[in-house]
């Protein structure tokens, strides 16, 4: 068996992904990560030794996060199992789980209505309102194509991903700055925030739109990405009610560690934490 990677095999593989049902960005990052493997491999059939290499490669290079490493090699060790290439699949990197997030990628409320301040003065309604709509929901950004006129009047929508329907209620504060946007802009029918052509935004519009806000807002380009949205709705909901598994359940989370991810400290939250223990007052 000739265990070489080609194009037309990852064609193959991504029209797999897609009859599973697999998002569009899923699809494409699993893809973007093989052709990382198969342009370290240089036309050579893929072996258990050039896996460990390969490890070791992104592990040396000092370009990658643990979490992308094993990005690569989860996708790796999926397609092989597709294919079935038994024996290459390598171990991923056990990592601790840290108990704090960086602040410096963290985007805070008063980032938020920085951001959302200067679309307004800008006249960039539509980008201001998406980011409220992510912001006030905690929506994946893949689902903001379920944001219609017809939802948006209900005050909930309903999603579909990952084969599993989901509604999410749209506070009253944002149903009305919504139902001012489609009288505005005299939407009818359909989704809110579409191309010129009809077809849904996608990440990559959303994030050029936010990264555009950064310079005339003040708010450092590292912390402003559409699913810190998400994080932030996260962290402020679950600072209010204390209650993960409902916030699971809000964010379409199906195991709790992962909206544990969501809800983190950062660095200095946590230091005002082991400040107010005191116990080393009073001694010499």
């Amino acid at each position: 068996m000739d265990r070489r990677i080609t194009e037309d095999l990852l064609e193959e593989y991504g029209n797999y992904l897609y009859r599973e049902e697999k998002c569009t960005a899923t699809i494409n990052k699993y893809l973007a990560d093989l052709r990382k493997l198969m342009i370290y491999a240089e036309g050579n059939e893929i072996t258990k030794e050039l896996m460990i290499q390969y490890k070791e490669h992104l592990m040396n290079d000092g370009h990658y996060k643990s979490t992308s490493i094993n990005s690569y090699l989860v996708a790796a060790n999926r397609f092989f199992d597709y294919m079935g290439w038994y024996g290459l699949g390598v171990k991923t990197i056990r990592m601790q789980r840290t108990v704090f997030a960086p602040e410096e990628r963290e985007l805070t409320k008063n980032d938020l209505k920085k951001l959302v301040n200067t679309a307004r003065e800008l006249g960039r309604t539509r980008i201001s309102m998406i980011i409220q709509t992510i912001c006030g929901t905690g929506m994946r950004v893949s689902e903001i194509r379920y944001v219609t006129v017809n939802s948006v009047k209900k005050g909930q929508v309903t999603v579909f991903n990952k084969g599993k329907e989901r509604i999410i209620l749209i506070q009253r504060s944002l149903q009305k700055k919504l139902l001012a946007y489609i009288r505005k802009h005299g939407i009818k029918s359909g989704m809110l925030f579409c191309t010129s052509g009809g077809k849904p935004i996608d990440r990559s519009y959303i994030w050029r739109e936010m990264k555009k806000l950064c310079s005339k807002s003040g708010v450092s380009e590292g912390r402003v990405f559409p699913h810190n949205l998400r994080a932030l709705f996260a962290k402020t909901y679950y600072s209010m009610f204390k209650d993960i598994a409902m916030l699971a359940d809000i964010l379409g989370h199906s195991n709790i560690e992962t909206t544990r991810i969501y809800i983190k400290k950062s660095i200095s939250k946590h230091r005002e934490q082991l400040d107010r223990l005191r116990l080393l007052d009073g001694l010499a």
